[in-house]
């Protein structure tokens, strides 16, 4: 799974979020993955794309109920409108499974996500407004310091 950074500043409601704030450059959660013979552990990938965007969600956590493996891990997330998804993470991406915690309804056909930022983004006007005060808080942040 590869993490685009394309982030602009938010001129309109509708803007694209790919990265988080604090890291413009650099993808904390393909650093923290376990490579185990070409296959990234799911349940490692879960914890990191958790701790990427905790700052901008109610509640969000890797599924203690439903099994997690290698390959797949599920995600409980609760958005800032009270929206509550099951989100499953492969190799393919990430993508919702259920409209509630430890929920797989096996007949949705909901399409992938590339990263969580996105998927984010498609469900959540509050996250995209939590994202993007953050970012320009990090950017005034920069600016003082004289970056």
């Amino acid at each position: 799974m590869r993490r685009k950074c394309s982030a602009e500043l938010p001129a309109e409601e509708g803007m694209e979020v790919d990265c988080s704030p604090e890291e413009l450059s650099k993808s904390s959660y393909e650093d923290h993955s376990a490579d185990l013979g070409g296959v990234k552990d799911m349940r490692l990938e879960a914890e990191a794309v958790v701790n990427d965007v905790l700052f901008a969600v109610t509640d969000m956590f890797v599924s203690q109920t439903l099994n997690n493996a290698l390959d797949v891990a599920y995600i409980n997330v609760e958005t800032r409108e009270g929206n509550r998804y099951c989100l499953e993470l492969t190799e393919a991406g990430l993508r919702v499974v259920g409209y509630a915690f430890d929920q797989v309804d096996e007949g949705l056909d909901t399409h992938y996500h590339e990263t969580v930022y996105s998927l984010l983004d498609s469900l959540s006007p509050g996250y995209r407004e939590a994202f993007g005060n953050a970012l320009l808080q990090r950017l005034e942040r920069l600016k003082q310091n004289g970056q």
